[in-house]
């Protein structure tokens, strides 16, 4: 036999951008395994990248169009036939209803897939529709938000300098199963190993003590959606303490002062009171992390979707400004990406700009808060949704309270999704068009090389040829583009007519701040397509650096401490402040938290056979004293009820669990009718976001609030020995 050729590329199945080295006859791939020369990740994989072949290789992937009939059955058509078939349906609803009749969701495989997303921009302008919705906002919303206001724009996230840090606080994150989220990182885990082994310390606040504590130092339970009361308790600390040091950020910081007033009563007695945390631990973990040179606080999804999740983000960012471990080597810092998405150095409002129709929630970066999209729907009058554009998402099952939005896409008057499956989403369709899968596709890195832990380019061309008539993602946003466009009569962008997303990259390396364009300095060195090109294993561009106050960009070119709407939300807090009735619960409640399993991604990789083997992992994790008080015991079938629903699903006792805190995975849910999911169908599990409230967000933004739910528990049948 001949012997085998060897692929390499980036794993675009997560933030984490591992470096695969896939062996292939090229028509099979016949093993992958962690590129070990790969600049960022060097050789570290996880068990999604292990199995992306699978995700190519499964025979339920969709691989031509599919209209549905009359009967509800699908048939396979052609691809112009199908363009002109949603261009046509879609062009009636707008002309009949208005522009805004028709909805557009970006689910998060879009957000790593390179092709769309340098047409993604253009296809919104055609569409010209207010109704757009993202996964965004059932995650990291808040973290853009605070952002914007605090330093201009809402990619401008400091990065934990994680592998420069003598001391790293996790709040709400799981890094070693997640990889690294909002801290793009291939190898967490040894990265949290190297920290210990250098001396310095890792602490984990969680509600469950996860993977990530096994490399930890300390663990402190928190209670969910009680963050806030923490920070604010450091953040007091570091002011009576006298802890204040910004460094050389001192001369470019707005309203230090009155924010000092306003967390004086946030004692660590009123926070540990709160939050569950003794208060003699915040004060050793405050003192230690403020007088730690090289030292950050992290958190994610655990602080963004709760409903302090704006509050909490900031309260974190002020945190790491006012000790000095801002734009600092060990703590937090920009990234200098190869190419920017930031396309201008001036201050864009981009938030609250006008609300939706029905809640009055605000406008987040031209976006509606994915929880308001059922009722957007569901709801009569002028703006009503009545046709919905999906790409690469799972709303069903990703986002709160699921069974309305069942209902909602079922009541549609015509609905299109760009989707490689049928899934609980997409079976609404009258429509389905599947792009290539993730091997057949150049793939580049434009949002996450934003939010990684070392400055890096990497481009991957396809490992194989997609099928002779099959279009690329882009081409099949291009030829919705030219059917959409005449009715809002805008003109195409420069950028549109360049012609293909390779060339549009290569023009952004060419000129971005290591490119040959750059500089006549590196005319010979700069970056490329070509150059990428030459080197499969990318391109090391260095460790962050310091570059405050340069790269600020709000009004005034200063970090806003104390923006408005974070002061206002503050002050609601602080009247709040002696009302121990919020932290109260009824007779056999318990706070809801979810998580993440290494395995899966949300809800899409449950098909992948090699991904879907091992325990169940659909489970109720519960602490055994709350397990004993209702009388459940492992393996039991238990009801959990909210507001909007119940599911039933079995309970795992473990003390990983805080006393009255239980867990659910999301992303299950696999038991509706008229998918083709054969694998995912057999672990089906309940959707948890068929309990999860739609009306339970973070103010501010619009964010899920899913961290914290009250839910009531109740025992099933007990299981046969």
């Amino acid at each position: 036999m001949p012997a085998p050729q060897v692929h390499f590329r980036v794993c675009n199945l997560c933030e984490a951008m591992c470096g695969l080295r896939i062996e292939h006859d090229g028509q099979r791939v016949l093993k992958v395994t962690g590129d070990e020369k790969d600049v960022f990740s060097k050789g570290f994989i996880c068990p999604k990248g292990a199995r992306i072949h699978e995700i190519h290789e499964d025979p339920d992937r969709l691989r031509h169009p599919l209209r549905k009939k009359a009967d509800g059955s699908w048939e396979e058509i052609g691809w112009k036939e199908a363009f002109n078939f949603a261009g046509q349906r879609l062009n009636e609803i707008r002309d009949k209803h208005g522009l805004d009749a028709v909805g557009l969701y970006y689910g998060n495989p879009t957000v790593h897939n390179f092709g769309f997303l340098t047409y993604a921009g253009e296809f919104r302008r055609a569409l010209g529709s207010r109704n757009v919705f993202s996964a965004t906002s059932v995650d990291q919303l808040p973290h853009q938000y605070v952002a914007h206001h605090m330093f201009g724009h809402t990619l401008h996230i400091p990065i934990p300098d994680i592998d420069r840090t003598d001391f790293l606080i996790i709040m709400g994150a799981n890094p070693s199963v997640s990889n690294g989220s909002l801290m793009s990182s291939g190898g967490v885990t040894p990265k949290l190993k190297a920290i210990r082994e250098r001396g310095g310390k890792v602490i984990v606040i969680d509600p469950r003590r996860t993977e990530t504590t096994k490399y930890a130092d300390e663990h402190h339970f928190i209670l969910p959606g009680r963050d806030v009361y923490f920070l604010l308790a450091m953040l007091h600390l570091v002011f009576e303490q006298n802890w204040v040091n910004p460094g050389h950020l001192a001369d470019h910081l707005n309203g230090m002062e009155e924010l000092r007033a306003l967390v004086r009563d946030f004692t660590p007695e009123m926070a540990s009171e709160r939050c569950g945390v003794p208060a003699e631990d915040i004060v050793r973990l405050t003192q230690q992390y403020a007088t730690t040179p090289k030292a950050v606080i992290y958190g994610r999804m655990g602080l963004s979707t709760q409903e302090h999740g704006s509050l909490c983000n900031w309260l974190l960012n002020t945190l790491n400004v006012l000790t000095g471990h801002l734009d600092r080597e060990g703590g937090a810092l920009f990234t200098t990406p190869a190419v920017s998405v930031i396309r201008t150095k001036k201050y864009r409002k981009k938030y609250g700009r006008w609300t939706s129709r029905v809640r009055g929630l605000p406008e987040a970066e031209g976006e509606f808060p994915v929880a308001a999209l059922a009722e957007e729907i569901l709801t009569p009058g002028e703006g009503q949704i009545r046709a919905m554009i999906t790409h690469a998402g799972n709303p069903v099952l990703s986002t709160p309270n699921g069974r309305q939005l069942d209902e909602a896409f079922a009541s549609l008057d015509f609905m299109v999704s760009i989707d490689i499956f049928l899934n609980e989403t997409t079976r609404h369709a009258d429509l389905i068009l599947p792009p290539p899968s993730q091997l057949e596709v150049d793939h580049y890195d434009l949002v996450f090389n934003h939010l990684a832990t070392r400055n890096i380019a990497r481009f991957s061309a396809p490992l194989f040829r997609a099928p002779e008539g099959q279009p690329y993602d882009w081409q099949i946003a291009k030829a919705l583009i030219e059917r959409l466009a005449p009715m809002t009569g805008k003109k195409p962008s420069r950028l549109y007519r360049l012609g293909n997303p390779r060339m549009i990259l290569n023009l952004a390396l060419l000129t971005g701040q290591y490119g040959r364009l750059s500089s006549w300095k590196k005319w010979f060195s700069g970056l490329s397509l070509g150059k990428l090109l030459r080197h499969p294993h990318g391109i090391d561009l260095g460790p962050l650096k310091p570059q405050l106050p340069g790269v600020l960009q709000t009004p005034d070119r200063r970090i806003q401490l104390l923006p408005e709407a974070l002061r206002e939300a503050l002050e609601d807090l602080r009247s709040k402040g002696n009302d121990l009735s919020l932290m109260h619960r009824e007779a056999g409640q318990v706070m809801l938290i979810g998580r993440r399993h290494l395995r899966s991604n949300n809800s899409w990789m449950h098909n992948a056979p090699g991904l879907a083997r091992g325990k169940e992992r659909c489970t109720l994790m519960i602490n055994p004293e709350d397990a004993g008080a209702i009388g459940v015991l492992t393996g039991q079938s238990v009801r959990v009820t909210s507001r909007v629903g119940s599911i039933e699903l079995p309970a795992e006792l473990t003390d990983e669990m805080m006393p009255g805190v239980v867990s659910i995975p999301h992303g299950f849910g696999h038991r509706r009718k008229g998918t083709q999911l054969q694998v995912a169908s057999r672990e089906a599990g309940p959707s948890v976001n068929d309990i999860t409230d739609e009306l339970r967000l973070d103010p501010l933004t619009g964010n899920a609030a899913f961290s914290g739910q009250f839910v009531q528990l109740e025992p099933m049948e007990v299981p046969t020995p």
